[in-house]
């Protein structure tokens, strides 16, 4: 497998942190660029150490959580995805979002959007990868990964102005429904 054809996988991977990143960047207006900057990093970086991490547990490791991992993925979106719509919906309230400002939540939207990176780095332990292809592979997915959840955060500003302060009602709707498209899947 060619470094192009990696890309390619990288970028075919990060659909859902695009869209989380749309959401968070057309409903949350406390974000800083430090936010921002945080935002990208641990997306971009939880998605490559799930590359590395399938790739070093290999082919074993996917019987453990082949089982279970689109539920994991789906209660994480299920629940992020939910309480938006909750919160778009209060009374009073103009604007929710997936609140990335939150640790606890960028880290259970990271690793929700990037479980199907486990199962991507064990193919590639299966592909033989050594050591630095992996190293060199992960990184190419932590950038595109960084530099997706960017767009995602930029355009979604654009987004908020288009379609009001409901946006965070349509972010959780789209959150839920990746997380029934990640079940289905399955």
């Amino acid at each position: 497998m060619s470094y192009f054809e990696i890309f390619l996988l990288a970028v075919g991977l990060c659909f859902d942190t695009i869209a989380i990143s749309l959401v968070e960047g057309s409903s949350n207006s406390k974000r800083t660029i430090n936010h921002d900057i945080r935002i990208i990093s641990v997306f971009g970086f939880v998605q490559g150490l799930f590359i590395f991490l399938g790739w070093l547990l290999g082919s074993s490791f996917i019987h453990y959580i082949e089982a279970f991992d689109h539920w994991v993925a789906f209660c994480l979106l299920l629940f992020i995805g939910g309480k938006m719509i909750i919160d778009s919906l209060k009374d009073g309230e103009t604007s929710a979002s997936v609140d990335l400002l939150s640790p606890a939540k960028l880290f259970f939207a990271a690793v929700a959007t990037s479980i199907d990176a486990l199962a991507v780095g064990v193919s590639l332990a299966a592909l033989s990868f050594d050591l630095n292809r992996i190293l060199i592979s992960s990184l190419i997915v932590a950038v595109v990964t960084s530099l997706s959840s960017e767009l995602g955060l930029v355009e979604g500003k654009l987004l908020s102005k288009i379609i009001g302060s409901r946006s965070a009602l349509l972010g959780g709707l789209i959150l839920i429904a990746i997380g029934v498209k990640i079940l289905i899947s399955a």
